[in-house]
Order: structure tokens, then sequence, then C-alpha cells
């Protein structure tokens, strides 16, 4: 006996030992682990029967639980008396502890020695130890393991073979089970097959489990969950667990089941009426019947597998006591409680029980569970609030059991009180509108502005008030970036009640609190797991490790992506380890994103990350017609196979890989390659994909005339091919588009009538200035109009400043990009616009709210905003021209006042989210469409019918003024449709008529349901007729799902709730369906249709000829114009020439094949050719290819009997031999040079362009500098774009020695600045001036670059440095230009400062006084001219010098000035003459 009390006292006194030193003995350590096996359990663990199989005892079971409570009241007593005793010096501090805890009680009760403890992986503490007992929740299910919430912050494993018994040796007889039905077709469904764990488990569930093994840090891993690829998974290999019914529900015994006692149970197998379950306690199986097991949270429909585990409640013990039968119904088990137990073993985790609070103390509760044992409650595991003012001493709450305590005499449970473990729920966020799930509410990544710190546990971490009914937990090495050892409850920067601004990293599921950290470096991060990161998205990285398979790149915090060799450039290198080094910096793209491996793939092949095509990364992306980047990864002599983004791939068989014929494909596309493909054919049911490689190229030309390179507001010109009755058929140059112009509309242009203009109007004449005024892009064709003579001119660019902008001024620019705000436009070099979608136009659907890139317009200003230095600005026509009378189809909505409820206002999707929609309705009104609002009918797949920027139509429902927010519909109906009552039926009687929609047709008859209501009811087919001999099946294919009839009530079953209608034309009057009619026209209009906007007129594209559908077109147009003609004699479109044509179009094509190629004003890959058009081809081609197939098939024969080698020299190249045809008459035109290397780089010959400009460099005769220069200028934008940059280097250092090294190394900067590379510019521009120091023109290039990029300061210090540097004689030149710079890109003050003291020290150079009053005029300051011409002219000059500035000064008093000034200056200038005659005769 003395014996084993010693050993109780050391497992009592061994508690609090958990904050003593490291200084214990080791032979002490040893010494207690040899004990530790030998501890005789206490008597109350287990009752010790004499004969435990056979015998029973005398005793009643109240004299028992006397007994019981005797026994631990002597044990107790003997416990704390022996313990008192034996206390020593060593532990003087932690008897203090236990002794303020007993002070702390005032009752003195045995309870009051109890400690409060965590749950954790340390020995010296309480620690999860083998063979515990232990409440889980299912965080993660991999396929051969499940990842579980422990409490106390704490993550365990359970392997696939420790789930029962059964599905164990399942798994081990697999290979056996295989070979047995190979041919067995219905071993899918067999219930003996080998069940996945997600059919089990999901995640949420609770498991109850006993601890199997708790490996050390770094251990082996033989968990079966593989690499972990998170913390979660890397915290889950330290505790192993069994959830097997055998081991967790060891030491109940059968006595203790009875009705409501819940455990563990696996399916045995499988009989005629239900399932025989094991629930690891001997002598006793589990019964469950089928129509219990449908109760269960799982499908009712499939039977369950052989293995797979149940939570079961017994509901009754059979009569011979072998098998009692259980239910599954998950409300049973949440609400059943144990009342009374055998012995302490029989209670499992997940118990729910009846305790009494014993102890209340700060850091948790103390209870009596069954009025037995012990149980301590810790704080994460209390309701929030403090416990000593919640909870009283002697109040009974309900509690479930976590875990057993042990080793611990007498045995001691853990308990928790929170809410969710009690209901065995998830944890949940209330909130106004509904309960969210604490996952949803708080997504990994979420930042959280200010958390309350509300408990500091010194060694562990900080516990912070999150929200509402809502904590977190921040593990001490998550509190700060530097290492912090210990925290302070009482002082220190995390103190109780400081507030933190903290990131949610993670979740602790069963104790129901958030994972965070409040580490700066953390919340810098710019993805904390690998789902945040979006295929296609640009990052730059930072390289981590090379090895020979892959290189390894640091994205952010501790997301990592991966490259693979053949992604880590366009080209492969030989030597990757030179380009890559650890540490360096790299910009890539997204290229596959694995959420569940948390792979993330991305590549650095410059083509892809600086692609601004479209990213196709899913099926519905895949649309044909789109164009896009793609990359070889196998190739064959059939075909290529080429993948997108998110292992999307494409195949691309030979005749599309090249409009030439091939020898090999292999060889031509090496894996790796990046292309430019155009899908051409999409399979959504396999989800192949075909795309062509030789229709991605410009000059492919499709089936139809592609009209995507003009578009409305262009100002075209071209010659009449045809005059019919009433209009002109114009052939476009150079784009070779037909359009139709109304003979009216040219008349009243050239103010003749329609007779004249038909006897002088021929065939071949030249028509400009024309209009585009409407596109018909089915049938191949635009409208177009004379342009109207300009009302008001554009102010000139270089006159614009912020200052002299007025809202209502006129402007033009070119579109640079698009972004959420709309369309940004470039006015000047220092000034931008914003033009917003709803800004567009007058009429969204034909107007053009997202122009083009590139293309340039004409716009309204509407506001300045000087701190941006941006203008905002309209091209609604209604703006353009306010006078005139211009209907507005879409109204201008510039705040929320401008709305009302029931309002139908169109409006752009600006994005698809999981809710709904949001539209832009205005330039700062969103308005949101919800799910339920999108459609009539349920549509499960919604989102593939929205995208971004989609022009759609709705219904206004409700305005927030304070909240601003909007609320829309785009359901059908009217605002009445929800408050109409419903139609019930107790409404309805036999014989009444009804207006009904036939719901579903079937054999025997038609479901119809009544309008207004959701009753439906049988139309047997017998009721369809009053003829007997008519054939009813005939009559039933008639009807369609959706029609409208009108139907008698035969009969009503209430009870049944069926309803039989009759639709024989016997049971009906004429007068019912006048009456029908005479309702239809009482009632309103129908409601528009909302939703998407589409074109009307899509179905009658493909009924008519090309001849037809022109002719057509134009009489559709004909009366808008010819009564637009009637008012002013011209078409109301005011486009200004030079600002309408697209950028693209700066470089014509030489009438001479020979003709030099001029760069002057920058260098451009393609110029438009006759035929060739400018934009890229539009998505419907493909469509309208198949349509107009059947058309241009008649049409081959007359043009194959054409001769076409009259146009051999005017005929644009399509092809490889054309143009090498072209270069044997013209080996010295760099033009034909430039275009064949253009020609290979559209079909993805990077390499054979690169050839090609070798092999010009070589043909064109040495004597052709300019020509060579160009092909060179040309080699260097190819490597600019798509080279390496040792690859442009090397290029750049060979064009230097062969040309003039001063215009090359000039080139080079403009190369840089023209493809948006500032950063390279400036490099370049500082390599020009150490090189050419003595060079004026380098010096102010570099100071123009400084300027438009806005850095002043640097620009301007530039002037000091070039004079140092340059020629006295170059000083004055210098100085004027950058003077010049000042007016035009900086501060015009500043300009004439510098121009006053050129012309203060240099009076008499009469350039430098004409560049200064130049300067000044562009300023539009007519008195500073006036002031400067009256300087200028006091000094003494010729006379030829005087008149003409006198010329000069009248032409600007013309200009900026008046009459009066204009007069001044004759005076002036018969004065001076006047004066110099007299001074000459004297």
């Amino acid at each position: 006996m003395a014996a084993g009390r010693k050993r109780v006292l050391d497992e009592t006194s061994g508690h609090p030992k958990a904050k003593k030193t490291k200084t214990d003995d080791t032979t002490k350590k040893s010494k207690e682990k040899t004990q530790k096996p030998a501890q005789p359990a206490s008597a109350l663990v287990a009752d010790e029967i004499d004969f435990p199989r056979g015998g029973g005892t005398s005793l009643t079971p109240l004299e028992v639980k006397t007994l019981r409570a005797e026994a631990v009241k002597e044990a107790d007593k003997e416990l704390f008396e022996e313990s008192a005793k034996e206390k020593t010096i060593k532990r003087r501090r932690k008897s203090e502890v236990v002794g303020k805890i007993k002070a702390s009680d005032k009752d003195g009760r045995k309870t009051s020695g109890i400690r409060i403890e965590h749950l954790n992986y340390k020995v010296r503490t309480l620690r999860v130890a083998v063979g515990m007992k232990i409440l889980g929740q299912v965080v993660a299910v991999e396929p051969l393991a499940l990842i579980v919430s422990l409490p106390n912050q704490l993550f365990a494993h359970v392997p696939i073979t420790q789930v029962s018994t059964q599905l164990t040796h399942i798994l081990e007889n697999m290979d056996d089970v295989e070979t047995q039905s190979a041919d067995d077709e219905e071993e899918e469904s067999s219930p003996s097959r080998v069940p996945d764990l997600f059919e089990i488990f999901q995640p949420g569930q609770y498991v109850r489990a006993v601890v199997t093994a708790v490996h050390a840090p770094g251990a082996t891993d033989a968990t079966g969950l593989g690499r972990a690829r998170d913390e979660v998974q890397k915290a889950s290999r330290r505790v192993e667990l069994s959830l097997v019914p055998e081991k967790v529900n060891e030491g109940v015994a059968k006595a203790d089941l009875r009705a409501g006692f819940a455990l563990s149970a696996s399916v045995k197998s499988i009989e005629d009426h239900g399932y025989i379950l094991d629930l690891g306690i001997p002598e006793v199986s589990g019964f469950l019947s089928f129509k219990d097991a449908q109760n269960g949270p799982f499908d009712a429909e499939k039977k369950l597998h052989v293995g797979r585990l149940l939570d079961v409640v017994v509901t009754k013990m059979s009569g011979n006591g072998r098998t009692c039968n259980v239910s599954v119904d998950p409300q049973t088990l949440k609400s059943a409680s144990l009342s009374e137990v055998t012995s302490v073993n029989s209670i499992v985790p997940g118990a729910l029980v009846q305790s009494l609070v014993t102890a209340v103390q700060p850091d948790g509760l103390i209870l009596q569970v069954l009025g037995f044992f012990d149980g301590t409650v810790d704080q994460f595991h209390l309701p929030p609030g403090d416990p000593e003012e919640r909870y009283k001493i002697g109040q009974k709450v309900r509690a479930r059991i976590l875990y057993d305590i042990s080793p611990s005499t007498p045995p001691r449970f853990a308990l928790s009180l929170v809410d969710h473990v009690i209901k065995y729920d998830v944890k949940s966020v209330q909130s106004d509108a509904a309960t969210t799930d604490l996952r949803e509410a708080y997504p990994v990544g979420t930042v959280l502005e200010a958390v309350k710190v509300t408990r500091v546990e010194s060694e562990r971490g900080l516990i912070v008030e999150v929200g509402s009914g809502v904590e977190g937990f921040v593990h001490i090495s998550q509190v700060s970036d530097e290492h912090v050892p210990t925290l302070s409850a009482l002082s220190g920067a995390w103190k109780v009640g400081t507030v933190h601004r903290a990131r949610v990293t993670g979740y602790f599921p069963l104790d129901g609190i958030l994972q965070l950290s409040l580490k700066p470096s953390v919340l810098a991060q710019k993805f904390l797991q690998v789902a945040d990161v979006q295929v296609g998205e640009v990052l730059k990285g930072t390289v981590k490790k090379l090895t020979d398979s892959a290189l390894f790149v640091s994205i952010s915090g501790n997301v990592d992506g991966v490259i693979w060799p053949n992604h880590y450039a366009d080209i492969t290198l030989k030597h990757p380890q030179k380009r890559f080094k650890p540490g360096g910096s790299i910009k890539c793209r997204v290229l596959v994103v694995d959420p569940e491996r948390k792979r993330v793939v991305l590549t650095a092949k410059k083509t892809l990350v600086e692609s601004s095509l479209p990213i196709v990364s899913q099926l519905s992306d895949a649309q044909v017609g789109v164009v896009t980047h793609a990359v070889v990864f196998k190739a064959s002599d059939k075909s290529l196979q080429v993948e997108f983004y998110n292992n999307l791939k494409a195949t691309v068989p030979a005749r599309e890989a090249s409009e030439t014929v091939l020898s090999s494909l292999p060889s031509a596309f090496p894996i790796g390659k990046p292309i430019q493909v155009r899908i051409i054919a999409v399979d959504p049911e396999t989800g192949r994909i075909t795309a062509s490689i030789r229709q991605a190229s410009p000059n492919f030309r499709s089936a139809i005339t592609d009209i995507s390179g003009v578009d409305i507001g262009d100002i075209v010109e071209g010659v009449v091919s045809d005059i019919r009755k009433d209009k002109a058929v114009i052939t476009l140059q150079p784009t070779q588009v037909t359009a139709l112009l109304s003979l009216n509309n040219l008349a009243n242009r050239r103010e003749v009538s329609v007779a004249q203009l038909r006897s002088t109007l021929k065939v071949g004449d030249k028509l400009q200035d024309l209009v585009v005024t409407s596109r018909n892009p089915e049938k191949g064709f635009v409208l177009v109009a004379t342009k109207p003579k300009e009302k008001e001119a554009l102010l000139q660019k270089s006159h614009l400043s912020l200052d002299t902008v007025q809202p209502g001024q006129l402007v033009g620019g070119r579109v640079l990009r698009h972004n959420r705000h709309g369309a940004l436009i470039k006015v000047t070099n220092s000034i931008s616009g914003i033009l917003h979608p709803t800004d567009a136009a007058d009429d969204y659907e034909s107007g053009k709210p997202f122009p083009a890139v590139d293309s340039v317009l004409k716009a309204v200003v509407l506001s300045v905003d000087k701190e941006r230095r941006q203008l905002r600005l309209s091209t609604r026509m209604s703006r353009l021209f306010p006078g005139q009378d211009r209907p507005i189809v879409d109204r201008e909505i510039t705040s929320l006042s401008d709305l009302k409820v029931g309002d139908t206002v169109r409006g752009f999707i600006k994005s698809v989210v999981e809710h709904g929609l949001f539209v832009t309705l205005g330039r700062d009104i969103d308005a949101r469409v919800q799910i339920k609002e999108l459609f009539d009918d349920y549509v499960k797949d919604w989102k593939s019918r929205f995208s971004v920027n989609q022009l759609v139509k709705g219904r206004i429902l409700s305005i927030d003024a304070e909240k601003k927010q909007v609320e829309m519909s785009f359901r059908s109906g009217d605002l009445k449709r929800d408050s109409r009552s419903q139609l019930s039926l107790a409404d309805l009687s036999e014989g009444q008529k009804v207006d009904g929609r036939v719901k579903r047709v079937e054999d025997y008859g038609l479901f119809i349901e009544i309008e207004g209501s959701k009753l439906s009811g049988l139309c047997h087919k017998s009721e369809l007729s009053d003829n007997k001999d008519a054939d009813v099946t005939l009559a039933l294919r008639s009807f369609r799902e959706g029609d409208k009839v009108k139907a008698m009530i035969l009969s009503i079953d209430r009870e049944k709730r069926r309803i039989s209608f009759g639709l024989k034309p016997s049971y009906f009057e004429e007068k019912d369906f006048e009456q029908a009619e005479s309702e239809g026209e009482d009632e309103d209009e129908p409601a528009p249709t909302l939703g998407v906007v589409e074109d009307a007129e899509e179905s009658d594209s493909a009924n008519h000829s090309a001849d037809d559908a022109m002719a057509d077109g134009a009489e559709d147009g004909e009366s808008d114009e010819e009564s637009e003609d009637g008012e002013d004699g011209a078409m109301d479109v005011d486009l200004t020439l030079d600002l309408q044509q697209p950028s693209g179009s700066s470089v014509a094509p030489p009438a001479d094949p020979t003709e030099t190629l001029s760069l002057e004003d920058g260098f451009q890959w393609s110029a438009p050719q006759p035929g060739e058009d400018v934009e890229m081809e539009s998505d419907e081609e493909s469509d309208e290819d198949g349509r107009q197939e059947g058309k241009k098939k008649k049409k081959k024969r007359k043009e194959i009997e054409k001769d076409l080698t009259a146009d051999m020299h005017t005929k644009v190249p399509e092809s490889n031999a054309d143009f090498e045809r072209l270069l044997l008459g013209s080996p010295n035109s760099s033009y034909l040079w430039i275009q064949y290397m253009s020609f290979q780089l559209q079909i993805s010959e990077i390499d054979k362009a690169r050839e090609i400009a070798k092999r010009a460099l070589k043909t064109i005769n040495f004597r052709e500098e300019q020509e060579k220069l160009n092909v060179w200028i040309a080699l260097l934008n190819l490597e600019n774009i798509y080279g390496t940059d040792e690859s442009l280097e090397s290029t750049f250092k060979d064009a230097a020695r062969h040309n003039d090294s001063k215009t090359i190394h000039l080139r080079m900067a403009e190369i840089f600045e023209q493809s948006d590379k500032p950063e390279k510019a400036e490099e370049q521009f500082k390599r020009t001036v150490k090189k050419f120091s003595q060079s004026s023109k380098v010096w102010t290039l570099f100071a123009e670059h400084y300027l438009k990029r806005g850095m002043l300061e640097e620009a301007r210090k530039l002037l000091p440095r070039s004079l140092q540097s340059l020629e006295k004689r170059k000083h004055l030149k210098t100085i004027c230009k950058f003077a010049q710079l000042e007016y035009k890109f900086g501060d015009p003050e500043r300009g004439k400062t510098i121009f006053e003291g050129i012309v203060d020290s240099h009076p008499k150079r009469w350039d430098m006084w004409s560049i200064y009053v130049d300067m000044e005029a562009g300023q539009g300051d007519i008195n500073s001219v006036r002031n400067l011409f009256n300087r200028v002219l006091a000094l003494k000059m010729t006379s030829h010098k005087a008149k003409s500035f006198f010329k000069k000064w009248l032409e600007l008093e013309r200009r900026l000035g008046d009459e009066e000034g204009q007069a001044a200056v004759k005076a002036k200038a018969i004065e001076w003459t006047q004066r110099a005659a007299g001074n000459s005769e004297s």
C-alpha cells in the first residue's frame, strides 16, 4: 500500500513541475519513466471485480455509488496529508503557487488544489500522451489521412489504416479483390469496395479518437500525408490518432449501453434489413436498420460501405443482451447526454454530461462530473466574458468531455462549455443578416485593422478580441518579426487592452478561434496561400533556388512558385545559372494555380509576360475567334500540341501551322516556343480545342470581308465602284471594305442636284473626307456620309495646359489603355484624360463605350483635376454639339438623385462576384444585381452568361442615399408582380376556367400550371379533343413547354392536392376568349426585355445575298440620312480628320516597292496596306465564315478567270514566295525587307525574321547607308520586343560598329521610350551622354526624355553639366534648346527667364528673338508678344530684318490679336520706315 501511495504522490506532485528549470537530475527523469508503466490504476479507474467475465456484485447501484463517494473522500484526505508532509525546499516556489490557489478558495474545498492546464507537446506540463482519449474536429480530408483539430490550438492526423478494423482489412486485401472483380461491371457500386476518405468524412465533423503515437519534431514521415504543403499539415504530423472503435470504446462495458449512450461504431456487414455494426465492445454488436440509416448525415440513396465509421446513439438493448439498436439521427446525437456509467473508462470523449461548478478561478472552472469525477474547463472553452461573473459555485452546467487528463489520480477530465462544441457544430459568426461560418466570415489573408488584447499568456501568446463573440490567438512567435522571449500582461507593447493590426493566417476549428499574426512582414505579404494567386497575374518575385529540374521563386512570404526549364525564356537557355542568381529579382506571370497541391507554376517567357492578349485559363475563356499566346509542348509531323494557362491544351493541325508547307513541324516549332494562335473550334463536351497559327496573322483573309479595321466616326476615302438608283457603292482605301453612300447626301455636300451629280459622278472617281456612320459586320459593309464642314477647330495640343483648359472645351487625344475607370486618353505629353464608358456615347449600343487602344478621338472636357493632371472627358454627341437636338437613348447619371425606383436604365458590368453583379450606371454610381434578380427562372451556371464590360439593361429596385447603394433587377415583369396575391387551392372550384401554361408534356397528358400561382395539375390526353377517334398522340406533340392554354377545372382532390383539367373545345364559349383578349388589351404594355443587351438583327443576316444585304442596309439607313440632309444639306457628323485616324496608319505603303522607308516619326512593325486591316479580326469572323461559305464558292470561278499578272507590282505580298519575288526586283528596298520581317513575326517565326534581317544587311548595296540603317533599327526593335537582354546588347553593339554610333545610340533610347521602358531609356541616355558629351543634340534629347516623364529637376541639372562638356560655340544653341523644352514640357516662366538672359547677353541674335517670340505666341499671350516686338524693333537692324519682324507681328495679330492690334502694327511699320529713311538721309 505504501508503494502504491508513493507512486500516487509522485504523480500528483509531478504536475506543479511545469515551470521547473532544466536542471533536474536525469536519473530522476529515468525513474519517472520506469515508474509510469508500473503505476496501478486507481480504485475508481475501473471496478476491480473478482470475476470480470462471469460474476457480479451483490450490492445495489445506490450502495455502489455511496461506497465510491466515501472512497474518494478518504483517498483525497490521505493524498493531501502525505503530499503536505513530503514537500521539500526545492519545491517551495510551486507550493507557494498552490498555497495561493488554496487561499483564494475560502471554503477550502479539495478541488482548490486542481490546476487548470493546457494541452501541449511539452514533457514538463500537461501533454498529449499515448492512450489519451480525445475529441477532435476534422479540418481536411487527404487521400490517405485525415487532419484533425484538437483542443488548445493543436492538430493531429489519422492515417487511413486507423479508421476502422474493417477498412484496414479491405485495404490489405485490395490486390486480391481487384483480381477477382476485374470482369465485374458492378464493382463501383459494390459496398465492399474501398471507399475514399472524403466519402466517409467531411470538414467540420467531430470524431472520437485515441492517441496512438506522439512523434518528435523532425521525425521520419510515416503519416500518409506526404510532403507538408502548409502549416496545418506540418503541425498535424506530431500527433497520430486512431478512430478504431475497439480502441476508442475500450473500457466501455455492456452495462453502459443504455438508451442515450453515444459512441463510435463501424459498419461490419450489410444484411437484409440493415447494417451490423462493430462497437468495439466484446459480445455486443450494433444494428442500424435501413430506415434509420436514412436519417443520418449522408446520402440516403447510397448504401454505407463496409468499414465506414459512424457516430451512433443506443436506442434500446435486445433481450438477450447481444445486440443493441442504434440511431444515427444528428439531432439525437447532439442532444444525447450521459447520466450514469459503470466506471470511469466508460466515459468517452464527446459525451455530454451534467456537471456542478465547484470552483471558479480567473483561468477557468473546476467542475464535478457525474457526481464523482473532477473536471476542468480552460478559458479557451468558456464563453466570452469573465468566468467569475458568469459562473457561481454550485451552479449546474451541461458540458462536453474533450479528453481525459491521463495519467492523473483521481481521474480528471477536460471539458468544454462553448456553444459550438455543445451543439456539435462548427463555429459561426452572428451578423445582422445571417449566421456565417467562421472561415467564410474571416477568410485567410483578411487584415483586421483593430484587435484588442484581452488575455496574455506569457510563454504562449496573446488572446485578442476580433469581433462580437470572436476571439483570436496570436502565438508568441507571431507577435513580432524580432524574437520575443516572454510577454507581460501589465506592461510592454502587447499588454492587456492594447489594440493592434492583425492578419488571419488560419483557424483552430475545435477551439473556435482565429489564428492571427501581428508580424509586419506577414501584414505586408501579398499572398498568404496559394488559392489567393490569380492565373495570368504578372508578379515580381525573388529567385530562391535553381536546380537542374526547376527554378524556385519566392512570390510572397511562404508562397513559392516554380518555373520549369522550358519556361525560363522564349529560347532555350544553355546557362540558366548566369541569368538566375539566388536573391535576384524576376518578373514572371502565373501559369498554373493548383490549390489542392499547394503549387503555383510560373513562366518567365518574355512573350507571355508582356503579352496584352486575353488570358485563356478555362474552357469558357476559349471562345472561337480569340487570339492569344500559347506554348508548344508537343510536336509531331501531323499536328502541334500547345498549352494555354492552367494546363488548358489545344491542338494545331499541320495545315493551320503555317501558310507555307513546312518540311518538319518539330524543327519549325521546337518545344517551349511561344506562338500566337487563333481559336477556331471548341467542343464543350470533350473539352477539345482546335487552334490556328496561320489565322492568327493579321494578313489572313477571312471568307467574309472583315470590317473590323473601320469604326464608326473614322474619316475614310475610297473609289466609286458602282452607281445605283439612289446610292453609290464605294470601295474604301486601303482596307478594301465596301461602303454605301447616299447620292442625296453627296449632292447636298457639293451643292448640286442629284441629277447633276449623276451626270458628273463616274465609276473610278476618288472620294475623300467620308465619315463612317454605321457598321454591319454580319453583312460585311459600312454606311458612310460626307464629312460636314468644321464648326469648331480643336485647340492645338502644344497650346494646352492645365491652366488654359476649361470645362466644355474640345480636345483631341489617343487611347493609351483601359483601366477600371474607363479609357485613359493621352491629350498631351503632360496631360491625360479619363473617358468613362457611360460618357462615351448617347446610345451605348451603337457607340463605342470602349474605344480601341491607339485610336484617336475628339472629346469635350467635363472637369479638370489639377492634382492628378487629368481631365474628365466625354464623347457624347449631346456634349460635343450641345446646340443641336440629338436623341439621347442613355441619359447621363451623375448622382443618385437622377435615379428613381422603377426606372429602366442601361449600364456596363463592372465585376462578376459570387453573390451577383456590379453594374456601373454613371461615373461614380454602381448598382448591385443579386443572383436572385438575374433571371426569371433558376439558372445554375449563371456566371458564364455575363462578362466584364458587357452592356446590360435593368430596372431600379431600391436606392439608399445614405449608404450610396443602388439595387437593380434583370427580371421581367412589372413592379406589381411581387404584390400580386398568389392563388391557393381554396380559391379554385370545379368548372372554373383558368389561364395556364404547359409545364411538362408526358405520353399520358399535359401538366398545366395556373397563371399567377404555383398550383399545377394534369390534363389527361383523353380531355384534349371532343372527337373520340382523333389521334390524341399527335395532338400531344403539338404542345410545347411554356405554351399558354385556357383550361377548365374538372375535379379537385383537396386531400391529395390534385387538380384535373380539361382542354376540350366544347368546354369553352367564344366569350371566354373575347374576355381574355379584352383583359389583355387592358393590361399595361409588356415590360422591356432586361438583362444582357444583344443585337436585334442576328437571324436575318444569313438569308440574303451580299448585294441584297447592301441594298437592305442602305434602305434601312436612308430615311435617317435624307431627313438630316434636308435640314442642313449634310450628315450631322462633326469629326476631325486628323484625330480619327488610328496611329497604326501613320506609315503608308509606297506606290513603288523600291521607295525608301522613312522612320522619322518612330518605328512601327506594320503599316496598313491595300486589303490589309489595321486591327485584329473580330471574334465573330469564324461564325461568319460558315454562313458565307456557300456564297463565296459561287464567285470563285469568276475570280479565277481574271488575269492577275498585271497586278503583280501592286499586289500585297501574302507568302514567302511573294516577298522573295519582289525582293529579286528591289533588293535594296529596306521597306520590303522590313515588311518581310514583319510577316514572319506575325506567324511567330522570330528566328526567321532575324535571318531575313541579316540577309538584308548582306544584300543591300554598301552605298545605301540609309536603307541599311532602317534594317538595323528594325532588328533592334525585334530584339527589344522578342529577344533577351543579351541578344539586344549584342545587336546594339554590332549596329553601332556598322553605322554612325551616335545615331544608333539615340535610336536605341528612342526605341526604349516607344516600348514604355523609361528606366532602360534613361540608362541608354546616360551611356550616350557619357560617350558623346560633345554633342548638343544628345544633351537636349536627354533633357526632353526627363521632361516627358515629369522629372523636371533631373532635366534642369543637365544644363550646367552639358555646358561643362560642350564647346563654347554650342553653348548658346544648347541653352536656347533647353528654354524651348521648358516651354513645351516644363515651366514656361522658367523658359522665359532663360530667353531673357539670352537676348540680354546677345541682343543682336535675331534668330534668338524670333524663337523667343514663337514660344511666347505658343502661350497665347498677345500682350507679351507685343512687348517683345516693341523691344526688338527698338534695336538697330537692317530694313530687311525689320520687314520680316513686322510681317511676323502682323500675322500673329491676325491669329491671336484683334483689328486694333493689326492697325497698330501697320502704323508702327510706317513709322519705323520713315524713321529709317530720315536717318539715312541725315
